[in-house]
């Protein structure tokens, strides 16, 4: 069971049986329409060096880390993105196979029947019958006017298999961090270390989380994905918005001995690694929408405020 505004876990009885700091941008390829930033690899410092996080998302001890050459996508998949993925395969995500997905309670778009229970020692979480990726509220709701927006409701198996047909790959955690970072060392954000209340820089929770959001920023949910302004390496909303989706199994203690090169984490877990934060963190509560914040869950889990971004290694 999650403990912040991560969603919780998918029940079990609910299961059907570096050294260069520059960053090229180039167009996008192919079936996989999204812009890339291409990043030389290099060493960077790894972990929270602030002390804002919690001991049991185990965001130290702060490491360095060295990787090779990647690129990785400079926005979150869309929903256009993701629609021409099914378009093309017919593949059906975890929450149209269970027949359900996590929604929070004020984006709630469904008939009394469709609504589940709310989850244990997280009640803004809310079990709806029909919500998915389509549907991010729930049946009565739909895709208008969010092409642009980030994918939701996709579990971490749905987004490995959108990578796999982009011919991509989920990004790891420390490839992740990496550029989250933008080529800066020791930010808590992306764009330094100071939140800005005035003028906002990503989508998080304004008001009192979790009943009244003032929207102060213009968003409930979800915003179109090149929002607020990039980092350096050109990357749009890795914090805010919606979490992402890792290669790699969690684990609170394998920063304890991580591997010092093109780390993937550990050999096997329960959950999978999310990155970033959503649109649902705020400091009374869960101020997870940092560069080296962390969480995780379950593969087959989804929820309304989770994503991905996927990457590839390239040879410079």
């Amino acid at each position: 069971m999650s403990d912040h505004c991560c969603a919780p876990d998918r029940p079990a009885d609910a299961r059907p049986e570096g050294t260069s700091r520059r960053a090229t941008i180039v167009p996008a390829d192919g079936r996989h329409l999204i812009e890339q930033a291409e990043l030389p690899g290099g060493t960077f410092t790894m972990g929270d060096q602030h002390g804002d996080g919690l001991a049991a998302d185990g965001e130290t001890p702060v490491h360095q880390v060295t990787l090779s050459p990647f690129s990785i996508d400079v926005t979150s998949v869309t929903n256009a993105d993701y629609a021409r993925f099914v378009d093309a395969t017919g593949y059906r995500t975890d929450a149209e196979m269970f027949g359900f997905s996590a929604v929070f309670h004020l984006a709630v778009q469904a008939k009394p029947s469709q609504i589940m229970s709310n989850a244990d020692g997280t009640p803004w979480w809310i079990g709806v019958r029909g919500a998915d990726w389509r549907h991010p509220g729930g049946p009565l709701s739909d895709l208008d006017g969010l092409d642009d927006h980030p994918v939701t409701h996709i579990s971490w198996t749905d987004a490995r298999t959108y990578s796999r047909w982009a011919k991509r790959r989920l990004p790891t955690e420390a490839e992740w961090e990496y550029a989250s970072r933008g080529g800066v060392e020791g930010q808590r954000y992306p764009w330094g270390d100071e939140l800005d209340t005035e003028d906002w820089a990503c989508n998080i929770w304004q008001g009192t989380f979790p009943k009244i959001n003032t929207e102060q920023d213009g968003w409930l949910t979800t915003a179109p994905v090149r929002s607020y302004r990039p980092n350096g390496f050109g990357l749009w909303q890795t914090v805010g918005n919606v979490w992402e989706w890792c290669a790699d199994w969690f684990d609170p203690l394998y920063y304890r001995a991580p591997s010092a090169a093109d780390p993937k984490g550990p050999p096997a877990g329960r959950a999978r690694v999310l990155r970033g934060g959503s649109y649902l963190c705020h400091d009374s509560y869960c101020n997870r929408y940092r560069n080296a914040a962390r969480s995780s869950n379950t593969p087959d889990s989804s929820m309304g405020n989770a994503g991905f971004r996927t990457a590839v290694s390239f040879a410079p």
